[in-house]
């Protein structure tokens, strides 16, 4: 089972990685593949009425709270500590100091924090739909959903009976045809599978969809948790784990078979890509003829893992990381059948322990809360039911949040601000010095092509159809996610829906699509610390200025720039110039490659490197925007902040936060987006005006010569 997420190209340009936690993610999340979240039909839905006053005991959810009094939180900085010193310290300083990361979390900051507000919304509007139980339609479905999740007493009641039939079927297996077969059906319910299948837009023909296989069978986080002497004392708990769970199923030999999943797994991991291989779009799309899948790969059944997962008649799949398909067949076939059915019960429970009884919910975030990130409560049920029911039918809650929650001036200013951003990277790109005419020319057509998305989509999703049963919390999430891959499976051959959203509008978050060459911000990012409508403009332009430009450089970064304006994937620079691109961000790799987040542990700039560009590109382009916001007349002063230093503290507001040990580990080795202090740091010693405005000199901890600045956008 999974939950699509952008892919490839696109996961690499979401402002922070997927909000879904750790502990109890709402089914498995593949990542690295060009996937996407429900898209909406053809028809608009008519919106559900606003929730006419609403009221909820506790703080005021109505709005997100000001930072300080015009939009910085003053009290947070530690002033003790030099800005061309430290300035992520100078500008978060007491902030972090104070900050004490809630138990239920591995991280807290400004994400969090609005992420929370979020939450608080949808609780109240989720309590609202779900008390009415005569309701209908897409708000019947959200309160059933809800329902399901809430009643814990029938959950338990239940216990692994849920499971029963999936779980008969891996029984019967008698054959690796069998396997193969049941390792299709997983690709809409829940399960495991060493490969894994998706219906996106074809990267190199972006007006049709394509079906693309990839590696997959891995359950920790990363391929090196099998394979680093550091992690090992994570893989031994694994291991313990696994037996846990496959206990808790009923399955016999839990230890013994615990053993041989984890040692299946370790093979796996040996012969799968790293996630530094995994950025090149180019090297990851690799056509193929259905029919040759079995000389590519021989040992596993190709007919039928794509008939059982509806993908019989596909006759061209784009097969991602080809090298490693043989590896992982050959695996496959060698592997006792025995190992595979335990593997795939523990992947059954392992994926369906969130909706299963109390036991199988605390054994996975001991595990996954736990034991992985160093999180020590498990968050309230409420709120996990509010991530299930965004996560599954979110587009149907995100009418009422939207009605609620998001003004139509926000919508105006923040179209405005996009294209005072649009209007700095014109301008960039026309001054750059190391960059050929004829490149100059592409460049600027595909920025003049930019689709902006701001706060919903135009167009939502119908959910019609889907079965939501409030007694019957596991079929609901199987249901749903059934419901979504035939949904994409019907459109297969139809044309690409432009209006599709790959977000919900409560996420607190954003993203550059490089095969819609879009840039899509959801509803509830639009608030402080990223945008204050009546706030200092300074500040907005270092918040949601920086934001919109970061997402606008991931359309010219090292992944981005081999999309055309049209979303295809395709070479439009000339040799020459790729040249100096690639040197400029080899330089800026090796400033990250540098940075130490804990003792021993440094930010992998190769894995990083297209989230760094787009930070560094979105600071300056932000600053650019606000000067020529100033129409040429002097910034004012506000406590004593010039307006440039006032845009370079917006920024680094935004990326306050604290994290957890374990969780920062796991970080640096899984996700794109480097740790937040570099994220304040590294790019600021890049940008000559930060020099300007704080009078940074050689000798201060952020002094980087002028020959030593990456200069790309």
């Amino acid at each position: 089972m999974k939950t699509l997420w952008l892919g490839a190209a696109a996961a690499a340009a979401l402002l922070v990685a997927c909000p879904a936690l750790a502990e109890d993610p709402p089914g498995k999340t593949v990542a690295h593949r060009p996937a996407k979240r429900p898209a909406p039909k053809a028809a608009s839905k008519t919106m559900a009425a606003p929730p006419a006053a609403i009221a909820a005991p506790g703080p005021d959810i109505s709005r997100a709270a000001r930072m300080g009094s015009w939009g910085f939180d003053l009290s947070g900085r530690d002033t003790a500590v030099a800005p061309g010193q430290d300035f992520f310290q100078y500008a978060n300083g007491a902030y972090e100091k104070a900050q004490v990361i809630p138990a239920d979390r591995v991280r807290y900051g400004a994400f969090d924090a609005l992420n929370e507000l979020s939450q608080a919304r949808l609780h109240t509007l989720l309590d609202r739909t779900a008390a009415n139980a005569a309701a209908t339609g897409e708000q019947g479905q959200v309160g059933a959903l809800y329902r399901s999740f809430m009643d814990e007493a029938t959950v338990n009641a239940l216990g692994a009976k849920p499971m029963a039939a999936e779980i008969a079927t891996i029984k019967a297996e008698k054959t690796l045809t069998d396997v193969a077969r049941t390792m299709g059906r997983s690709q809409h319910s829940f399960g495991g599978s060493i490969f894994g299948a998706s219906t996106p837009v074809d990267q190199k023909n972006p007006d049709h969809y394509a079906v693309y296989l990839n590696q997959a069978g891995l359950t920790l986080p990363d391929r090196d948790y099998y394979l680093e002497t550091g992690f090992a004392e994570k893989k031994a708990k694994y291991e313990v784990y696994v037996a846990q769970m496959l206990q808790l199923a009923g399955w016999p030999n839990p230890a013994q078979n615990a053993k041989a999943i984890v040692a299946l797994e370790t093979e796996i991991a040996k012969a799968s890509w790293s996630r530094e291989e995994q950025r090149d779009d180019n090297r990851m799309y690799n056509a193929y003829e259905t029919a040759k899948l079995a000389a590519l790969a021989p040992g596993f059944d190709w007919p039928a893992f794509l008939a059982s997962a509806g993908l019989g008649k596909t006759t061209a799949v784009v097969v991602q990381e080809n090298t490693a398909f043989p590896k992982l067949a050959a695996i496959f076939a060698a592997t006792p059948i025995a190992t595979l059915k335990a593997w795939q019960v523990f992947s059954l429970a392992d994926q369906a322990a969130p909706y299963l009884a109390k036991p199988f919910v605390d054994a996975r975030f001991a595990f996954r809360g736990t034991v992985l990130n160093g999180q020590p409560a498990q968050r309230l049920r409420w709120k996990r039911g509010v991530q299930l029911v965004d996560s599954q039918i979110g587009e149907a809650l995100g009418k009422v949040y939207v009605e609620a929650y998001f003004p139509a001036q926000s919508k105006t200013k923040m179209l405005a601000l996009v294209g005072d951003i649009q209007s700095a990277m014109k301008g960039r790109i026309e001054r750059l010095d190391w960059m050929s005419a004829p490149t100059k020319a592409k460049a600027l057509e595909k920025l003049a092509a930019f689709t902006v998305k701001i706060g919903y989509p135009d167009t939502w999703r119908d959910y019609a159809g889907l079965t939501v049963k409030a007694d019957d919390l596991y079929g609901n999430v199987n249901r749903a996610t059934t419901f979504d891959w035939d949904f994409r499976l019907a459109r297969l051959s139809g044309p690409v829906d432009r209006s599709e959203w790959g977000m919900t509008p409560p996420t607190i978050n954003a993203y550059y699509n490089p095969t819609g060459n879009e840039i899509v911000f959801p509803a509830a990012i639009l608030q402080p610390p990223f945008f204050d409508p009546d706030g200092d403009m300074a500040i907005n332009y270092g918040g949601i200025g920086g934001t919109i430009g970061h997402e606008m450089t991931h359309g010219f970064d090292d992944s981005g720039r081999r999309y055309d304006g049209t979303g295809k994937l395709t070479d439009w620079w000339t040799t020459e110039d790729a040249a100096k691109f690639e040197a400029q961000a080899k330089k800026l790799g090796a400033q990250y490659g540098a940075f130490e987040v804990l003792p021993g542990a440094k930010i992998n700039g190769e894995l990083t490197m297209g989230e760094n560009i787009a930070d560094l590109g979105g600071l300056l382009l932000a600053l650019d925007a606000y000067h020529a916001s100033l129409h040429g007349q002097p910034a004012p002063i506000l406590d004593g902040l010039t307006g440039d230093q006032r845009v370079f503290l917006g920024w680094a507001q935004v990326w306050r936060g604290k994290t957890r040990d374990d969780a920062l580990r796991q970080q640096l080795v899984s996700d794109p987006h480097s740790p937040e202090k570099a994220r304040v740091d590294v790019p600021m010693r890049n940008i000559d005006a930060f020099y300007a405005a704080f009078g940074v000199k050689p000798g201060d901890g952020m002094y980087l010569a002028p020959a030593d600045r990456v200069r790309i956008w």
